[in-house]
């Protein structure tokens, strides 16, 4: 809603103008009239919509016609003033004043009209027979107020109406020749009851109504009221009510209604509470709600956005089968102005057997968006109506602000769900088929994805310790001479080279050695389609040398030519990695990968819990072969012992954590 109002009146000298202005202010009569009355601001407590009025009057002996224009073309409504015992300033409102007005303002952004006729108290007839034709030619008229400065006679309705015009206009939502709603006012509307409709059955039953009367106008609607209100759209429209639910027909009916009626304030409060603006397109406001995003910091969907998303999900999953189809993928984005989800998001996610979306594909796509374009996501979410079922000020409130990534690093420790992994590598060198093998698919079914809908992202569930975790991976094309920030931002590097390919690890050595040697960034090296021939590598190091020279780990043997899903392993690894960059994972035992080495804490803890079992191993046998030793030397004795033991023990891992 607007922040204010600007009341313009306009008209013949003589008229009333000023006189209506001072007796609104004063509550009555002058006695002497200026020539024209300063502008008068009334507060927003005193007008019965809240908002700030600003009322103007013009005075042709006062002001100059560029005066005029000027405040026509600041004025939010304008109210032409006649005298009801004046023809010849009815006269004057078609032949001068509304081409005037006109010809001041655009075609597609006319201020609405107020005609007043003044004076009432001279004239015991009316001066609508006269003023109705008028109102029919020119759609731009709201409505036509008869008054009397003198006597006080609908003063503080005619700026109401005025007031009213401006913040609940009829022109964006009915056309009054065809006599039927826009097509704009139709549209919003429509998806007004698809957000509404909860269970997505195509009627509003009465819990869904309750709740949308709640939640537009702060109150429930009584029993018998529902039902009056369904009885009165039953006789008026076939299929308006189905199943004891208001259907959509049902509902554009109501409005209608409302509109026909003069309450047109109805629609616009259920309009705006839904986001939209003057023009019956969703505000910036409500679409973009401002989001503060430090440095350094990753944004995330709350636990609460993750069911409001699940209950989007079911509601549209109408054959229960836990994936969209194409037209349940339609269905849902039909709240949409447009289809925002392309054929390469079904390469991005994981889907079924059919190519469908799967209900974890449809989780980690929002994720995706989250983490990428939070500004976007905050659309889609608008779109979907979260800040209403949710109950919540805005979208803003669905996204979570992680910590700074340098915090986290200090503390050793971090809470976020979202992890980065940035794939480079020579063409060729099998990084596409790394992030379709993430989703579970071979070589076999990559075959099958169309050059067109390939997605340079991937995203994916791991487990780490038991927690789930999203790993985001994203293809980065090879370019020798320059890595961008977003190329560098990331949590965890991945460097693939094709072990088939002699010239293939030479990239990956330049690339570690230019942009990731110093940085704290972990990095893994993968040695893609290790089931091919392994060729020596144009480089003065093999890869293992070079892995072991920069304290990498040794090269990760992976394949996606299986006849099963590739496994996750490396996946798990490499989220692991980025979890606990901290850890550095410089373990070169013949494990190749030793999970447990993953935090200093963790290692630490075990050692030392290896150290207590040998100590407590020592002290059983020694008790059971000396049953015969009680006395208090026996235990002083095995509590030194211990200690010493404990101490060389502490002493020898500090060794072995020094030397690695």
């Amino acid at each position: 809603m607007r922040k204010d109002v600007r009341i313009l009146l306009v008209g013949e000298p003589k008229v009333g103008k000023t006189s209506l202005i001072m007796s609104l202010v004063s509550e009555e009569f002058p006695d002497d009239v200026p020539l024209r009355a300063e502008e008068i601001t009334i507060p927003a407590d005193v007008t019965p919509e809240r908002v700030p009025t600003h009322i103007v009057d013009y005075s042709e002996a006062e002001q100059s016609d560029e005066q005029l224009y000027q405040e026509i073309s600041k004025a939010n409504v304008i109210c032409i003033v006649y005298s009801v015992n004046n023809k010849k300033s009815i006269e004057k409102v078609t032949s001068h004043w509304i081409p005037l007005i006109n010809d001041r303002t655009d075609k597609d952004s006319r201020v609405p009209l107020i005609l007043v006729g003044n004076k009432s108290d001279l004239v015991e007839h009316s001066s609508m027979e006269t003023i109705l034709p008028i109102m029919n030619q020119y759609s731009d008229i709201e409505t036509c107020v008869e008054c009397s400065a003198k006597n006080l006679k609908n003063i503080s309705e005619l700026f109401y109406y005025a007031q009213k015009a401006v913040l609940h206009p009829t022109g964006p939502l009915y056309c009054p020749e065809e006599k039927e709603m826009k097509p704009s006012c139709i549209k919003a509307l429509t998806r007004i009851f698809k957000v509404s409709d909860l269970d997505n059955d195509g009627i509003l039953n009465d819990n869904e109504l309750n709740f949308f009367q709640r939640t537009c106008f702060n109150t429930p609607l009584a029993p018998q009221a529902l039902e009056d209100v369904k009885n009165v759209v039953r006789k008026n429209v076939t299929d308006g009510v189905k199943n004891n639910g208001l259907t959509l027909k049902g509902f554009l009916f109501l409005h209608t209604l409302f509109i026909q009626r003069g309450r047109h304030e109805t629609t616009w409060t259920v309009l705006r509470r839904f986001g939209y603006g003057d023009d019956l397109e969703l505000q910036q406001e409500y679409l973009f709600p401002l989001l503060k995003i430090p440095v350094d910091c990753t944004t995330e969907l709350s636990h609460n956005t993750y069911l409001f998303l699940q209950s989007v999900f079911d509601k549209h999953d109408k054959d229960r089968d836990c994936a969209l189809s194409p037209e349940e993928v339609k269905d849902l984005f039909k709240v949409f102005p447009y289809m925002p989800w392309g054929p390469d998001v079904n390469n991005t996610v994981c889907t079924n057997d059919q190519g469908w979306i799967t209900y974890q594909g449809y989780l980690s796509q929002w994720t995706l968006t989250t983490y990428l374009d939070v500004q976007r996501c905050l659309e889609y979410l608008g779109y979907l109506g979260y800040s209403i079922i949710c109950e919540q000020e805005s979208q803003a409130a669905a996204i979570t602000v992680t910590r700074n990534k340098r915090i986290d690093l200090q503390k050793k420790q971090t809470q976020r769900s979202v992890f980065r992994c940035n794939i480079l590598g020579a063409r060729g060198s099998g990084k596409t088929s790394f992030l379709q093998a993430f989703l579970g698919r071979n070589l076999q079914k990559q075959r099958k994805i169309r050059e067109d809908h390939k997605s340079f992202y991937s995203i994916n569930t791991t487990y780490v310790y038991g927690q789930e975790k999203y790993l985001l991976l994203h293809e980065v094309m090879p370019d020798m001479d320059f890595l961008s920030e977003a190329d560098l931002a990331c949590d965890v590097v991945c460097l693939v080279y094709d072990v088939n390919n002699p010239r293939s690890f030479e990239y990956c050595a330049k690339i570690y050695k230019q942009y990731f040697m110093d940085s704290k960034t972990p990095c893994m090296v993968i040695a893609s389609k290790s089931d091919l021939h392994e060729a020596r590598q144009h480089y003065s190091l093999t890869p293992l040398d070079f892995c072991r020279k920069h304290k990498l780990h040794p090269p990760q043997p992976w394949t996606c030519n299986t006849v099963d899903a590739p496994g996750k392993e490396l996946y798990t690894k490499l989220t692991t990695m980025a979890m606990y960059p901290h850890a550095k994972l410089r373990c070169m035992c013949s494990c190749n990968w030793c999970t447990f080495c993953i935090c200093q804490n963790i290692l630490r803890s075990q050692l030392l819990r290896t150290i207590k079992a040998k100590f407590y191993r020592v002290i059983l046998n020694r008790h059971m072969a000396q049953a015969n030793l009680k006395s208090s030397t026996f235990w002083l004795r095995a509590s030194v012992g211990a200690t010493v033991f404990a101490v060389l023990g502490f002493a020898m891992y500090r060794a072995i954590i020094k030397q690695r």
